[in-house]
């Protein structure tokens, strides 16, 4: 089963407003992310050695729309409320149909945005519109063992530890092991 979600689809939450990313956004994405490459860098994959060109903004937009299409992944761009604040971004990457009913979480917030609650309110916001417009059934999401205000996020959404899985993934060049944690999302309140 396939559904199909428009592309201007926006979640608004009481601060935050999370919509797919247009091409106009290259410059805060590019210009925030430069600000913050060395705190961001340390929790992600290897980033290209064109990393925030105008060039590496358009093949991230066009997989990330292509992916959208075929209901395989949903990426976000993170703003405040009534600004154009771009403070971060969240994804659902390898949505699984069929029996799974299930998707990876990702998400990263700007230096500035963070010690706020505006990740744990756009989590807890992805996460009903997983369930209630996807019809996913479960969520999952990896964190590094250190990563202790990303486990705290996940925690306060309702996730809960589900193990830890060896080199699970290749985090800034090496393979690193993740503590794993999960969501039920029928155990969400509606």
């Amino acid at each position: 089963m396939s559904i199909s979600i428009p592309k201007d689809t926006v979640i608004e939450t009481p601060r935050v407003v999370l919509r797919a990313p247009h091409r106009k956004d290259y410059p805060a994405w590019s210009d925030g992310r430069q600000a913050d490459r060395a705190i961001l860098e340390p929790w992600e994959p290897r980033w290209p050695v064109d990393a925030l060109s105008r060039e590496d903004w358009t093949r991230r937009l066009k997989a990330w729309r292509s992916a959208w299409e075929v209901d395989r992944a949903y990426v976000f761009l993170l703003f405040l409320k009534g600004t154009d604040d771009l403070a971060g971004g969240v994804s659902l990457t390898n949505v699984r149909r069929g029996p799974a009913m299930a998707a990876s979480l990702g998400y990263w917030l700007l230096s500035r945005f963070q010690g706020h609650g505006l990740m744990q309110e756009a989590v807890s916001a992805i996460s009903a519109w997983s369930r209630d417009t996807l019809g996913l059934s479960r969520l999952e999401a990896g964190t590094l063992p250190e990563n202790l205000k990303s486990q705290a996020v996940l925690t306060r959404c309702q996730f809960v530890e589900e193990g830890r899985a060896r080199a699970y993934l290749e985090i800034h060049g090496v393979r690193r092991d993740h503590i794993l944690f999960g969501i039920n999302l029928s155990d969400l309140a509606s």
